[in-house]
């Protein structure tokens, strides 16, 4: 493509997985300052920082995204709960999520399914989880019109999650969907390889419910090597997963079915993370030259 690949998207990245040495406001402040992006995502916010994070962001002019899975992650809770108190606990949270994410004036906010529980237990978690979602969606809707959107992660290797395969994640989305229109799905480019599903057939089959997506890496055949798993290393790691090709094939799968064109503007996130001793600005740069090496390609 020779038009501006900014036309046809606009560039995101998750700020706590680029800089995670790196102080939250000045990291805030470093991508706010970087005009190629046009989108952030950030997690919650302490106290003491939140006034100044808020007013970098009110001046940035990024679309903001809210970051709700390390809430569940680092809490050990799940939204497919089979434990009633459990369950209810990571529905709390969450919403405890949607005030702030209001707060800091973000358009979404991203939610992840619990672990994948044993095999026979698989529909009433499912069954679980569309009830934990409508809740969530009808405490954000009844505050505003911020979007809830499902990360789709790895039922194998590293999370482990209910959620799981594509087609599975369409499901879920089709009956929290019926009654809540500000939910969607979310894919993750670098969550593929760990789902074995191609970029064309992730992004069809959930091209009715696609809400927002990640460009990152990952390392699946090496088990031994410390970015195995669901880590985001940078692209061009030799052992990894995707570079350039894996995400141009992932940029026409979401052309062709309509999530970015000419004048859209639906949000193109990278996820990526430095491995130990990498500088996060060559990190950072790495993911826009992939990128911008993906898009002259397509």
């Amino acid at each position: 493509m020779n038009d501006n690949l900014h036309s046809y998207m606009k560039v995101g990245i998750v700020q706590l997985m680029a800089y995670p040495e790196m102080d939250t406001v000045e990291s805030i402040r470093k991508i706010a300052e970087d005009e190629f992006f046009g989108a952030i995502e950030i997690a919650t916010a302490p106290e003491e920082i939140r006034d100044e994070v808020m007013q970098i962001l009110g001046a940035s002019h990024l679309v903001i995204g809210y970051v709700g899975q390390p809430l569940l992650l680092n809490n050990k809770l799940d939204l497919n709960s089979l434990v009633p108190q459990q369950r209810e606990a990571a529905i709390s949270m969450i919403k405890g999520g949607v005030d702030e994410a209001y707060m800091l004036g973000a358009r979404q906010l991203a939610v992840l399914s619990g672990p994948a529980p044993a095999k026979s237990k698989y529909d009433q978690a499912k069954e679980l989880l569309v009830d934990s979602l409508s809740q969530i969606c009808s405490y954000a809707q009844s505050k505003g019109n911020l979007g809830i959107t499902m990360e789709i992660f790895d039922r194998e290797y590293d999370k482990k999650c209910l959620i799981g395969p594509t087609p599975e994640a369409v499901e879920v989305a089709k009956e929290v969907k019926r009654n809540y229109p500000n939910f969607g799905l979310m894919i993750d480019l670098s969550h593929l390889p760990l789902l074995k599903e191609k970029p064309d057939f992730a992004v069809k089959t959930a091209k009715n419910y696609l809400t927002h997506v990640h460009i990152g890496n990952c390392v699946l055949k090496n088990k031994s090597h410390p970015a195995y798993g669901d880590k985001h290393p940078p692209f061009g790691l030799a052992a990894g997963e995707n570079d350039v090709e894996e995400v141009r094939l992932f940029l026409k799968a979401l052309m062709e079915i309509g999530y970015i064109g000419a004048g859209k503007q639906n949000v193109v996130a990278f996820e990526v993370k430095p491995l130990a001793g990498q500088n996060p600005d060559v990190v950072v740069a790495n993911a826009k030259r992939t990128l911008m090496e993906a898009w002259a390609r397509l």
